[in-house]
């Protein structure tokens, strides 16, 4: 038997102790060092993640070890490379899939939502979803994962050396924004409501964050951009007036990237689509493309990456670290250390 954090109903999460899968062919069984908490695992705890039933393993923000491997692998798995997970699946059949967008999937069962995820000592695994990593450290490999998620938004959203980038919301998948978005040259200001997260915004390279609750964003990025607007905006709170934030902030001609959905209907006044001729973009997971872009930022930065790190649990503490977020809101990542 092997132990995982289980989220059994509303604001419960329990250890229970589960049956290791058998490893098949083309799989591994992965030895669990580090998971991170994601949003949408704060929001499963909370009852309101959709996707999601329960009982439900959380996690697929995951670093480990290789400890076995099936038949067919490749021998780059070995036993005791360390590695990163791809928490996604592809059906290879969709039209997403045949045009080669396979992090948006029709069919797509992330780990930790429409099945059980890595808050467990153990999971097994298909090979082609783990990368082997053998130099970042070792609880820098649960970072990857968000953000390359902000990483994929930046590159939807075209983020070119000089724009002006607007970010909606500093949580974890925003600093992916980020520092995406200050890697390729652009100037990024970050609208948040945490003090917490905005100075950690500009630690990354913000060069501005704007407090809603104490400060018009409008205003100030009417001020910041000499009354244009933004040439970018990412959305990455899902709350309505966010999403329609996002169109009052773009300048003309400019992009829109959504990373967070709206849980409530959203309603626009759609002649700004048009007036503006804006491009309006979803964004959806990452590719293994943005993994590895991350990966090579956070091996520029060292130590600089445990800045992203709020709370480190103890695996046999981890009941305890849903319940620590829910009740605190400048919280950026909880990472279980097995």
């Amino acid at each position: 038997m092997i132990r995982a954090l289980m989220i059994e109903g509303v604001h419960v999460s329990r250890l229970h102790a589960i049956e290791p899968s058998p490893v098949g062919p083309g799989e591994v069984r992965v030895r669990v060092r580090h998971v991170g908490l994601c949003g949408s695992d704060l929001n499963t705890f909370r009852g309101l993640n959709p996707l999601v039933a329960f009982p439900r393993i959380p996690g697929h923000e995951i670093g480990g070890e290789v400890v076995e491997i099936g038949s067919g692998v490749d021998a780059r798995l070995a036993p005791g490379s360390r590695v990163i997970v791809m928490p996604y699946t592809n059906c290879g059949r969709c039209s997403s899939c045949r045009k080669g967008r396979v992090n948006a999937c029709r069919y797509n069962r992330t780990l930790g939502v429409q099945q059980d995820g890595g808050l467990a000592e153990e999971i097994v695994l298909p090979a082609d979803k783990l990368i082997v990593n053998e130099t970042l450290a070792a609880r820098h490999l649960a970072l990857v994962e968000p953000l390359s998620v902000g990483f994929h938004a930046v590159d939807r959203g075209r983020v070119e050396p000089d724009d002006r980038v607007v970010v909606i919301g500093c949580g974890m998948i925003g600093m992916g924004v980020i520092v995406a978005a200050v890697a390729r040259g652009a100037k990024v200001l970050a609208i948040e409501p945490s003090g917490e997260k905005r100075a950690l915004a500009m630690a990354f390279g913000a060069a501005q964050t704007v407090d809603p609750a104490e400060e018009d964003p409008a205003a100030a990025v009417a001020a910041w951009t000499g009354g244009d607007g933004a040439d970018v905006v990412l959305e990455a709170v899902g709350l309505p007036q966010t999403f329609t934030q996002a169109i009052d902030l773009a300048c003309f001609a400019g992009r829109v990237v959504y990373i967070g959905y709206s849980k409530a209907l959203v309603t626009y006044d759609t002649k700004f689509f048009n007036l503006k001729e804006l491009d309006i973009m979803g964004s959806r997971n990452a590719t293994i493309g943005d993994f590895r872009a991350v990966i090579a930022h956070l091996q520029t930065i060292g130590d600089k990456s445990d800045r992203l790190i709020s709370k480190v649990f103890p695996f046999g503490d981890a009941e305890q670290a849903l319940p620590y977020w829910n009740d605190r809101r400048d919280v950026l990542k909880v990472v279980i250390e097995m």
